[in-house]
């Protein structure tokens, strides 16, 4: 599920925008809940857009791997991480895709798949507002 909480963090940057960046998560084996940066509700369009890409990447079959860094060099090579204090001296970074096109580069204590395809399908559940200025996402794999 952690891999599925990467991939939708990438389809939501792409379908709404840069200024979307991760502001909290739940993650179990049976769902996840993602909250993220963004003003406004988002449209059914939108929605169907990220589960869209979301299980496109699925159904592409990237590999996954990670590498441990200091948190200095994992934003030098444009890893994303919100929680860097939670992790101290050394984070792992998992890169989803092949080197040199990854879709994804995020700080995370996983557990990751090997290959997105192992994921399954994707689906978005419920989106809703969860404070100020930051959207909630609920959504599963089956």
């Amino acid at each position: 599920m952690h891999t599925a909480a990467h991939l939708l963090d990438a389809a939501l940057r792409q379908i709404l925008g840069e200024h979307v960046f991760q502001k909290g998560s739940n993650i179990t084996a049976e769902r996840l809940r993602f909250d993220f940066s963004h003003p406004e509700k988002m449209t059914d369009e939108e929605k169907q857009k990220v589960e869209s890409i979301v299980n496109q990447t699925i159904a592409d079959d990237l590999p996954i791997h990670f590498e441990e860094m200091t948190v200095d060099e994992a934003k030098k090579r444009g890893a994303l991480g919100v929680f860097e204090s939670k992790y101290g001296e050394k984070v792992k970074v998992y890169f989803i895709g092949e080197s040199g096109q990854e879709i994804s580069k995020e700080i995370c204590g996983g557990p990751h798949v090997e290959q997105t395809k192992i994921l399954g399908h994707f689906k978005i559940t419920k989106e809703e507002s969860s404070s100020q200025g930051v959207r909630r996402i609920k959504a599963t794999l089956s």
